[in-house]
């Protein structure tokens, strides 16, 4: 089973999820969020004061693109 395939179907993910070792994108946080704000990556919603995620959908095409590797 690849790391793609360990997330959900459909809904959010959290970054925990979607960052190396657990997740399918081997970046560091730090790189991740600069990438946000590039553009690189995509987007997150709020979910909460205190919970940030992203739309599964947007990761898996991420992925899928190559653009994290």
């Amino acid at each position: 089973m690849s790391d793609i395939d360990k997330l959900p179907s459909e809904g959010c993910v959290r970054l925990s999820q979607i960052l190396a070792p657990r997740g399918p994108v081997p970046v560091s946080k730090s790189t991740w969020w600069d990438g946000v704000r590039k553009g690189r990556f995509p987007q997150p919603i709020k979910l909460g004061p205190r919970i940030t995620a992203w739309h599964v959908e947007d990761i898996r095409e991420l992925v899928k693109s190559g653009i994290a590797r």
